[in-house]
């Protein structure tokens, strides 16, 4: 079995593929100040818990934008599962060629998804994951990403909302009754699914603008099923997407 890690600012996503099949998934907090003897541990109860002996995890992708979390995975990987862990970086064969000015600059994610989105849903494409940052990018009718465009993540902007004003509190992120909120809760959800629901259609066709108008737009990220379903943008949404990735460039390394 692989385990596919895609380690965020503010989560990690774990999955276990069985072959080409996606069998569990994991959604746990990322913190910097774990060791990897309490990585180790945590993984270990996870996988028991949905019936996954560890000793059959035989592989390791994965994929970091925590720089300090990335060696302590590959710690956990030759510890725990001895087995040496194939991390995106530059160098490692992902299918995707990319264009950006500096290629080292792209986050590995946002080329993970690339790759899952060029095999899964075909070229032009374009991906947006809904993090920690609100991030959309453009895969090219050839299948080279070309670049995209990063805003605030919609928890991220509520938190701010809730540290940086007076009076304002912390809402639930959900749909409010009318776009016109008769009460503060209401008014900033309204502003946060519908003001990010009318962002994200007002990118997705600028982007078609430029990559061409029958590009394919596929929502990703812990957040993604809660504004993708207030828009008819999206072709799909597929909150696997990375992990997915992860089993597609593991392959093509082998």
């Amino acid at each position: 079995m692989l385990l596919a890690v895609d380690i965020g600012n503010t989560n990690i996503t774990l999955g276990v593929f069985d072959g080409q099949a996606l069998k569990s998934t994991w959604r746990i907090a990322t913190d910097a100040r774990r060791m990897p003897d309490e990585y180790a541990a945590l993984l270990h109860n996870l996988l028991t818990l949905k019936g996954v002996a560890p000793d059959r995890i035989h592989a390791v992708a994965l994929c970091s934008v925590v720089p300090p979390l990335t060696g302590v995975f590959e710690s956990v990987s030759r510890n725990a599962f001895g087995c040496e862990p194939m991390t995106v970086t530059a160098g490692v064969k992902t299918g995707v060629r990319v264009l950006y000015e500096n290629p080292r600059d792209v986050g590995a994610d946002r080329v993970v998804d690339a790759a899952a989105a060029v095999h899964l849903y075909g070229c032009p494409v374009i991906v947006v994951d809904f993090g920690t940052a609100l991030v959309f990018d453009a895969v090219t009718r050839d299948g080279d990403y070309l670049g995209g465009a990063i805003v605030p993540g919609v928890g991220v902007a509520a938190e701010s909302l809730f540290t940086n004003t007076s009076q304002l509190r912390r809402v639930e992120l959900v749909k409010p009754k009318s776009v016109v909120g008769r009460n503060t809760i209401a008014s900033i959800q309204s502003g946060l699914v519908y003001g990010y629901v009318s962002m994200v259609e007002g990118m997705v066709k600028r982007f078609r603008e430029e990559i061409g108008e029958e590009a394919r737009a596929i929502a990703t990220g812990g957040q993604a099923p809660i504004i993708a379903k207030e828009t008819a943008v999206f072709h799909e949404v597929n909150v696997d997407l990375t992990l997915i990735g992860l089993r597609l460039i593991y392959e093509m390394n082998r």
